[in-house]
């Protein structure tokens, strides 16, 4: 409750003695819910009073006729008061388990002996997010830049997003991201569609590569930055659409205390723990761990991870930080592709469907489809601030991959929707195991000249990847490598042996990568700033046929500029162009591509011309716009009149538009979401697509907005919307897959300071969709209505 010290000598309080003696209320430590209306001071600061059950002492004079624009989220105690009286002339300071309120000394008189300093150096939420808003971006520049000043169409999802729509998997994640969709990844792995660019190796973790083929998690994930367009400067090779950056979570100096467990449809069970504890001044110990465990809609489908990350901060002296961490992560899963198509006549555009089955009916055998993915991994940043202003950075991590994938799945047509009809299967398995090791070094400084200012950033990147690949194909009672069954009954349980065809990989390669680049972010104007980039990497591959012992090899080298111009007609505003080239080696994402034929051909390349605009209406709301072109070129094509010899041609083209809003419409109601038109097509004939053909899994149109309003700090509800339009299945455009409009929904309650419950709801009109697809039969029906319930302890 609110506490009127009316006390003599009151009035000369001296705010940073307290602050120094005192110390910090425990009610710090836990983030809290606000909903504080814009108003007069003193009623601002009894509703904290109320909301966060502390005390919040000050004399009535100091705060009368001072006004404030109010408090709306999560925060600590602290960093909520900063928030509240932020630009009021006010400051709190702990005392007594409380905090006292009162004006900043302005006089010199008024000054207090120096005591002491206490540093905070990270708060309960990362500074570069306010709410559902991302304030800064890293990942992009390399730098700390505000994301208006970054000319590029970026998407992050905040903690609060992810919290909020209970999000788990980059599937979650892009759902509401304009112009990035999923795709099946053949139940195996995260695959991701960028304008048009389908990939499975554009991840990283805090910048790094990340690039085998499994599920990630977001259990120790503080946001996730999606990054569209090319990425060649920044990330290296590949980066042709875009990339997927997640950031983690790392120890701080404010306590952490949170477990969280849920409960939902098709015996869904998670439990998830995130424990920080700052050692003094100079230590901080993190653990984040989860463990999953539940079935699906999919007949015989089910699903089992879990992972622990620990990490440690470590700062020697004010200027230098230094966090190390590792994580185990595992994953065993039922590889599941879907149903097949129906009535497809090659050639004939629109000409199928998916097959008309329930959406839990598996093809193929389910018990003999497992997947697994063992993944360690070692990571560390140090950092050090000079005096003279020049930052040197490094980052390093070190990962080591086991990804064994099996399944027996629909391979064809389906003869007949019926108990007559028939559905053709095969089978294969495929082991990988790989080691990455990747560190980047980076040089930052700043400097002026002839009144124009600069922030540099300069630096070099290592790379060495190992990577061993087996591949088996399956033959059904050991003779055929199909087998047809009854569309009325697609499970099998014909026994399938495995072992290699004359065609199956059995090969071990060697990438090095070494990368130079350095970036100029310059000040021409006031209004006007350029971001001037470029980058060179030589990619050299070595592979090895076990089968037959041939060797090949390919040295690339990859030029990958960026120029960006940003004019600011007014601080909150700003327009920009950007043009920016990447590169995927003939190794691919999974550099297991290299051939006798393709070894000597030059990487594709990807060129993206950019014309967008942001609009940070306030500081918690943000509204961006974009227009892009997309080439794709250096595509293997068919040379016209003699099919057995290729060559490289201009074969894609992605043109669109997106736009995307994030933040508070007012202080209760929280929205995020977006909507997207893109219009990609094949350009030239090459290898599997005639020339005018429409990118596969791209659809025209997508809308995503998902809402949250807080009626009261105890009660809040959520409402999303997804839409999507048609789209094809394949470069063939045979099957064309229906769009559709989905429905989710969330209820939030806190129980108190301690306790809260989450409820999610997604496909509340429980529709029939299609939710991704792989190639013409491989579609994967969306789940029907499903729930899940979490408990949610802060302490």
């Amino acid at each position: 409750m609110r506490r009127a010290l009316i006390v003599f000598g009151l009035a000369s309080l001296v705010l940073p003695g307290v602050a120094a003696a005192e110390s910090t209320p425990s009610t710090q430590v836990s983030a809290i819910a606000y909903s504080i209306p814009s108003g007069a001071m003193a009623d601002a600061l009894n509703l904290f009073s109320q909301q966060a059950s502390i005390d919040i002492s000050y004399i009535p004079a100091d705060v009368e006729g001072i006004a404030t624009q109010g408090l709306k989220g999560r925060f600590s105690a602290q960093e909520g008061l900063e928030r509240l009286l932020a630009g009021s002339g006010l400051q709190a300071a702990p005392h007594a388990g409380g905090y006292v309120v009162a004006r900043q000394p302005r006089e010199a008189s008024e000054q207090p002996a120096v005591l002491a300093p206490i540093e905070v150096i990270a708060g309960t939420l990362n500074e570069a997010t306010d709410g559902y808003v991302a304030v800064r971006s890293f990942a992009a520049t390399r730098t700390d830049t505000p994301l208006r000043d970054v000319p590029q169409s970026i998407t992050v999802l905040t903690r609060d997003v992810i919290r909020d729509l209970s999000m788990q998997n980059m599937t979650d994640v892009v759902r509401y991201v304009p112009g990035v969709a999923p795709s099946q990844g053949e139940g195996n792995r995260d695959t991701v569609i960028f304008r048009g660019n389908s990939t499975t190796g554009d991840f990283f973790v805090d910048g790094l590569r990340d690039d085998v083929q499994y599920f990630r998690d977001l259990y120790n994930i503080d946001r996730v930055e999606v990054l569209k367009g090319s990425n060649g400067m920044i990330f290296g090779r590949g980066g042709a659409g875009g990339v997927i950056n997640r950031v983690t979570k790392e120890a701080g100096w404010t306590p952490v205390r949170e477990i969280k467990a849920q409960y939902g449809a098709f015996s869904h069970k998670r439990i998830a723990v995130d424990l920080g504890q700052p050692i003094k001044d100079v230590a901080a110990v993190r653990l984040n761990a989860m463990y999953e465990h539940s079935n699906s809609y999919r007949n015989g489908v089910d699903m089992e991870r879990g992972g622990i990350n620990p990490t440690f901060t470590f700062r020697p002296t004010a200027q230098t930080k230094i966090v190390v961490g590792g994580e185990y992560f595992f994953d065993r899963r039922t590889a599941d592709r879907g149903v097949p198509s129906f009535g497809t006549v090659s050639g004939i555009v629109n000409s199928g469907r998916m097959a008309n089955t329930h959406r839990s009916t598996f093809f193929g055998n389910a018990e003999n489809s497992p997947t697994h993915v063992d993944a360690w991994s070692l990571n560390s940043l140090i950092e050090h601030a000079f005096d003279n202003g020049i930052t040197i950075r490094n980052r390093t991590r070190y990962a080591n991959y086991d990804k064994f994938y099996q399944n027996i799945f629909a391979n064809g047509v389906a003869s007949a929707e019926n108990a007559t009809g028939t559905v053709a299967l095969a089978a294969y398995n495929n082991l990988t195991k790989r080691e990455n090791l990747f560190t980047q070094t980076d040089l930052l400084f700043k400097l002026s000249t002839w009144g124009i200012a600069h922030e540099f950033m300069a630096g070099v990147e290592y790379g060495r990847q190992v990577s061993d690949n087996f591949r088996n194909t399956g033959y059904f009672n050991n003779l055929s490598t199909s087998a047809s069954v009854s569309f009325f009954s697609p499970m099998t349980n014909t026994p399938v042996t495995f072992r290699q065809s004359a065609t199956d990989a059995d090969n071990h390669g060697v990438v090095d990568v070494v990368g130079v680049y350095a970036q100029d972010q310059i000040t021409l104007l006031p209004q006007v700033k350029a971001v001037l980039g470029i980058r060179y990497d030589n990619f050299d591959a070595n592979f090895v046929n076990n089968r037959n012992g041939q060797r090949f090899h390919a040295s690339d080298g990859l030029l990958s500029p960026r120029v960006g111009l940003i004019y600011k007609p007014a601080e909150p505003v700003s327009i920009y162009g950007n043009y920016s080239l990447a590169y995927v080696p003939r190794a691919g994402d999974q550099l297991s591509s290299l051939t006798l034929s393709n070894q000597a051909l030059k990487p594709e390349q990807f060129m993206n011309l950019e014309l967008g605009a942001k609009w940070d209406i306030r500081p918690d709301l943000s509204l961006t716009a974009a227009l892009y072109q997309l080439e794709r070129s250096n595509v293997i094509a068919p040379v016209p009149g003699d099919p057995t010899r290729t060559m490289l041609v201009d074969g894609q083209r992605s043109r669109g538009a997106e736009i995307g809003l994030m933040g508070r419409i007012t202080p209760q109601w929280s929205v995020m979401g977006g909507y997207a038109y893109t219009d990609a097509e094949i350009t030239r004939a090459i290898m599997g697509a005639r020339a005018g053909a429409v990118v596969a899994q791209v659809p025209r149109h997508t809308v995503s907005v998902w809402n949250r309003y807080d009626f009261t700090p105890f009660l809040g509800l959520g409402l999303g919307v997804i839409h999507r339009s048609s789209m094809y299945a394949s470069l063939d455009n045979t099957v064309l897959l229906p769009g559709f409009t989905r429905l989710d929904g969330a209820m939030f309650v806190r129980i108190n300071k301690t306790l809260r419950v989450q409820a999610n709801i997604e496909n509340l009109a429980n529709i029939d969709y299609v939710a991704s697809a792989h190639n013409n039969n491989n579609l994967l029906p969306g789940a029907p209505r499903i729930y899940r319930l979490a408990v949610v302890a802060n302490f």
